[in-house]
């Protein structure tokens, strides 16, 4: 085959290859919200629950997902930024670097439930004191384990995609390494460092096995974080699988996939004008 002819074959399989993504996303997002749109409304989205979510609302349920999401990203943002900086900036290719960038592979592969029961047996039992038990606590804690390669790999990725001038001249300016890094190369790699925590964000608030051993699955409204909850994504399974109220449990999943539509736009819309802001 000609050259000419070749490109054309790959560009139609590469135009067909999006196309088809695109579609089973976009046939997921209507079937989803066209089933659960009718069910949202003013007191689906702020009554309680009653008869064990086969009635009443998924106010409980979004504010468990609003705390736990900000209590997970809260620990695990900033010690995933510190490490991905320590092994950029202040590491050499020894073998204990090795042996993080190892362990933080092989993290990443673990499965949700063996963190799930990690998190039980630790944080819900030996820890029952300082956590609560099953909590909000002991949930994102247990969220912090299953992030942080996420936010260390998409930290450290941004970190090293910094033009190398840029330290270079914060440098020979009379910076510090300290202050380089902190006014120099952490704003640079922000971008991919908020991808990172959007990942880790979308990880967590679609989890379902591990917190159910952890978050306790309340339907209460939590009143801090040593109380029991449940995530939205929580309240799709038990809704479905044990009550059987199915119309809930799509109008459930209508609110979550509405929800992460608009964080993604925002944040979309925020690393776009920083990134022509820098």
């Amino acid at each position: 085959m000609k050259p000419k002819t070749v490109e054309k074959v790959i560009k139609v399989i590469l135009w067909l290859s999006g196309l088809l993504t695109f579609s089973i996303l976009a046939t997921i997002l209507i079937y989803i919200i066209s089933r659960g749109l009718s069910k949202i409304n003013i007191e689906f989205l702020t009554q309680l629950p009653r008869r064990m979510g086969m009635e009443g609302g998924i106010y409980p349920a979004i504010l468990g997902t609003f705390y736990f999401t900000a209590v997970t990203i809260l620990i695990a943002a900033p010690i995933g930024i510190a490490t991905a900086v320590y092994l950029t900036e202040y590491s050499r290719q020894t073998i204990w670097v090795k042996a993080i960038r190892f362990g933080n592979d092989m993290l990443s592969a673990v499965p949700s439930i063996v963190f799930g029961l990690f998190g039980f047996a630790l944080f819900v039992v030996k820890l029952k004191p300082i956590t609560g038990g099953w909590s909000i606590l002991s949930g994102a804690l247990t969220g912090v384990f299953m992030i942080l390669p996420i936010l260390i790999r998409a930290s450290e990725e941004a970190i090293k995609a910094v033009p190398q001038e840029y330290k270079e001249g914060s440098l020979a300016l009379g910076a510090s390494r300290e202050q380089t890094v902190a006014h120099i190369i952490i704003p640079a790699a922000m971008p991919g460092i908020i991808t990172g925590i959007i990942l880790g964000i979308g990880r967590v608030i679609g989890e379902t096995a591990a917190f159910l051993l952890t978050l306790g699955g309340s339907v209460l409204v939590p009143h801090s974080i040593f109380d029991p909850a449940r995530t939205l994504a929580m309240h799709i399974y038990l809704t479905a699988m044990e009550v059987g109220a199915l119309d809930v449990a799509f109008g459930t999943a209508a609110v979550l996939i509405i929800t992460i539509l608009i964080l993604n736009t925002i944040t979309h819309t925020v690393l776009n004008r920083y990134s022509r802001l820098s």
